[in-house]
């Protein structure tokens, strides 16, 4: 087995070619016209503030699931999980355009498998969205067993789903595995008896935030 290491930088790396670019376009604009660079400054602003990618820590709790993004909660219920084919707890994170769009582990496991499900583009935190958009599924193992599934799902200006996780690799909670660019959400399913810790409406941070406890 592989256990990933992607160093943690300040900005994502996903984001370097896209702030290298607007700033070289906003510098030449300024030497041209500096009045009008004032639009090209604030849409570099923009980028950087989108591929921002800060450190985070969270609980310890053996049995507790971290969120996998920063975003606000748009699903908490009882489903069919399509990626393990059994009845799971299902619960979304949607990512606007202004959330930290690096995408963490929710729980320490082996990656049992990761599929690319190509799709269409509706707005993420429609219900439709979770099988009906291009999205990513990546399905793990605990060491006590439980399986859990967390799925990357493209938004409406999303346009391309970024994991570097495979299977055979073995991820830690809160450990960097992916991103989205532009818009998102990240659906997690959990065994049932899960008990939830959060709440439709509730705003969660990557890692920082436990979604919920896998039962004992």
């Amino acid at each position: 087995m592989n256990t990933p290491h992607y160093p943690h930088p300040i900005i994502a790396r996903e984001g370097w070619p896209f702030l290298a670019g607007s700033v070289a376009i906003a510098l030449l604009v300024t030497f041209l016209s500096p009045a009008w660079s004032i639009l090209f400054w604030v849409i570099a602003v923009f980028i950087l503030q989108f591929f921002r990618d800060p450190a985070r820590s969270g609980s310890t709790e053996g049995n507790a699931v971290l969120s996998p993004a920063d975003g606000r909660i748009v699903v908490v219920e009882q489903t069919l999980d399509p990626y393990a084919q059994r009845e799971a707890l299902k619960i979304s994170v949607f990512m606007n355009v202004f959330n930290v769009h690096s995408n963490r582990s929710p729980v320490d496991g082996e990656v049992l498998s990761t599929e690319y499900f190509p799709g269409k583009f509706f707005n993420a935190a429609l219900d439709k969205a979770s099988l009906e958009n291009e999205r990513n599924a990546m399905v793990l193992r605990t060491d006590a067993g439980h399986i859990v599934a967390a799925v990357q799902v493209a938004g409406l200006v999303a346009k391309r789903i970024l994991c570097y996780a495979k299977a055979g690799d073995t991820m830690a909670r809160g450990q960097r595995y992916g991103f989205i660019r532009f818009g998102s959400r990240v659906d997690v399913y959990l065994p049932i008896g899960s008990r939830p810790r959060v709440a439709i409406g509730d705003k969660v941070s990557a890692t920082s935030t436990v979604l919920a406890d896998l039962p004992s």
